[in-house]
């Protein structure tokens, strides 16, 4: 995969499966009592929380990986899989179980600081996340590679902040139907990467000839 492959896979990735804007009503829905100033100090935090939580992945995922055992072969089909399952509720327009369940949602309504856990953690930086960094990073095989996916994660967790922020101070440029919209567009594309990445982990397997 040459260096520009890579800078457009990266970030486009890794801005599907965070969903900052799919995010955005389950962030207004557990701060209704939450001034603005608060909600950006939470989203801030959270997208902190978040992006430490993927670069850690993104650097050490792999060496994780396998003193448990796990190939990276294995991880690609496993993550492709959980990747498209999300990818299915994203076209269907909605909230994945897999980033973040009911019960967890209504847990969060009742705390002070959701920044931390649901927002950062699984919303942000859930399974479908930390399987796309190591995913990334089993495909970056130069020190270019690794250093777009580095910067990939920062640059979509400050989108991030700046879509929670603007939502922050108020909705009415979140129309429904461009939310529903996006949402399948994003899930679309989320679906095609994770295909993908299957094919990547069987070809790399051997079980896939190299037409893929």
């Amino acid at each position: 995969m040459t260096a520009l492959e890579f800078l457009l896979l990266a970030p486009v990735s890794l801005f599907v499966i965070s969903g900052p804007i799919s995010a955005v009503p389950l962030f207004l829905a557990i701060t209704p009592d939450n001034t603005p100033h608060e909600r950006v100090y939470m989203a801030r935090v959270a997208c902190i929380v978040a992006g430490c939580v993927l670069l850690a992945f993104a650097v050490l995922g792999e060496v994780i990986f396998r003193a448990m055992g796990i190939t990276i072969p294995a991880f690609q089909v496993a993550g492709g899989v959980l990747l498209f399952l999300i990818a299915l509720d994203m076209l269907k327009a909605e909230e994945s179980r897999r980033q973040i369940t009911p019960e967890e949602s209504a847990y969060a309504a009742r705390r002070d600081d959701i920044a931390v856990t649901p927002l950062a953690v699984p919303l942000l930086a859930g399974p479908g996340g930390i399987s796309t960094a190591v995913l990334l990073q089993s495909q970056a095989t130069t020190w270019l590679h690794m250093t777009i996916l580095y910067v990939s994660v920062v640059l979509v967790m400050c989108v991030t902040f700046l879509v929670l922020r603007l939502s922050s101070h108020g909705v009415r440029w979140l129309n429904p139907l461009l939310l529903r919209v996006s949402r399948r567009l994003m899930g679309l594309i989320l679906a095609a990467m994770a295909v993908q990445f299957v094919f990547n982990g069987l070809q790399s397997s051997g079980l896939l000839g190299d037409s893929f």
